[in-house]
């Protein structure tokens, strides 16, 4: 967290250079706001953004000047992340926000960064208002584009009719959910056959387990973290309903704790990746496992969705003629072309638009004896009728 010392800290530094012509450029200063603590913790996406940064620095930096990161802690409180986004736009000056992974960031300062003229290279975007902010723009598809995705790779690629979906009641996410399905069946012609939204943490999923079976369903989407989608799954099992359907995941369940959780009892059920699969061997991984080996950051989505975040960032920063400040990030991210990496199954834009949902493709990946392998090749996208 920036302090008011620091600017005196600078001061002298850039004195102590040799005199006034060799004074140290002042840095770059950039935002992230994260769940450090609360209900929602990600320590990772920080840590990989920081480290991005370092190596820029070693390398000379940008423009001869150094990329600082003050990264304040949302405590999964709007409060909180209320207050830590007005610290780092009005008290620190940061010229954006990079990698940001909030469960409410989006909600509660979302207007506040159009008001200010700042944008966010969101790593991961989970709330809604995520992807229909002009200042905001993720790198990850979102659990809702995903859900969509999901249901649309279960009727479209496994050839299923009877889909159903069950999803984890969380507070303002419910609408959405709605729309994901609406859009789903919008793009394929085909109804849902049944969908619930009546799950709540900590409840026995047994009795919605059942509905699976008495509905007939052949493809079946459970929409909730990997801890929930344990419970879902060991609950299946014991009714023994493994075999039932064909059981679907969003990306929050690809993980490797899901992945240790069910070992070879769950042979066959699949899960979503928003990005080139974390867990997998693509050359694509390379740089940003090196990255997060020589830094000891442990490898997570979240991980890999904030660096991709800094790598956007500074590509960006580099083609930016003049003085780097606020404005001419945000002129910037506006006028950017759209930027193709091998680790999404779309370009990543942003550009002067009232809303960002670029990415909108997964991979689907199938768990086999603890481990996951590709279901499908190749990317699915969504598409329109």
């Amino acid at each position: 967290m920036w302090k008011p010392w620091q600017a005196g800290v600078w001061a002298l530094a850039a004195l102590s250079l040799g005199g006034v012509g060799l004074a140290q450029p002042q840095p770059i200063r950039v935002g992230f706001i994260g769940g450090l603590s609360g209900g929602f913790i990600q320590p990772e996406p920080p840590r990989i953004v920081r480290a991005y940064f370092e190596r820029v620095n070693a390398q000379g930096g940008i423009q001869g000047r150094r990329l600082e990161l003050y990264v304040e802690d949302d405590k999964t409180d709007p409060a909180a992340a209320s207050q830590a986004a007005r610290r780092l736009v009005d008290s620190v000056g940061v010229v954006a926000h990079v990698g940001s992974a909030s469960a409410l960031d989006c909600s509660v300062n979302g207007a506040f960064y159009v008001q200010r003229g700042l944008v966010s290279i969101q790593g991961t975007g989970v709330d809604p208002l995520c992807f229909r902010n002009p200042n905001i723009s993720p790198v990850n598809t979102g659990p809702f584009v995903a859900t969509t995705l999901v249901l649309q790779y279960a009727a479209q690629n496994l050839k299923k009719d009877k889909i159903c979906a069950f999803f984890t009641q969380l507070p303002g996410l419910e609408p959405a959910y709605r729309e994901a399905v609406a859009e789903f069946e919008q793009i394929t012609g085909k109804k849902i056959l049944l969908q619930d939204y009546s799950y709540k943490p900590g409840d026995d999923p047994t009795p919605l387990v059942l509905r699976v079976r008495q509905a007939g369903c052949e493809a079946t989407l459970f929409a909730g973290s990997d801890a929930f989608a344990i419970s879902w799954m060991n609950a299946a099992l014991a009714q023994n309903l493994l075999r039932a359907t064909q059981w679907l995941f969003l990306p929050s369940t690809y993980t490797e704790a899901f992945a240790r959780a069910m070992g070879s009892r769950a042979n066959g059920v699949q899960v979503a990746s928003e990005l080139e699969p974390y867990l997998g061997n693509s050359p694509a991984l390379n740089d940003w496992r090196e990255l997060s080996r020589q830094n000891n950051i442990p490898l997570t989505s979240f991980s890999l969705a904030s660096y991709l975040a800094a790598e956007i960032f500074v590509n960006t920063l580099k083609t930016i003629q003049g003085e780097i400040t606020r404005e001419s990030v945000a002129a910037a991210f506006k006028r950017m072309p759209p930027y193709r990496t091998p680790l999404l199954g779309d370009p990543y834009t942003f550009g002067d638009a009232p809303a960002h949902r670029s990415n909108q493709s997964i991979k689907m990946l199938e768990l086999r004896d603890g481990a996951y392998r590709l279901a499908y090749p190749g990317w699915i996208r969504l598409q329109r009728r």
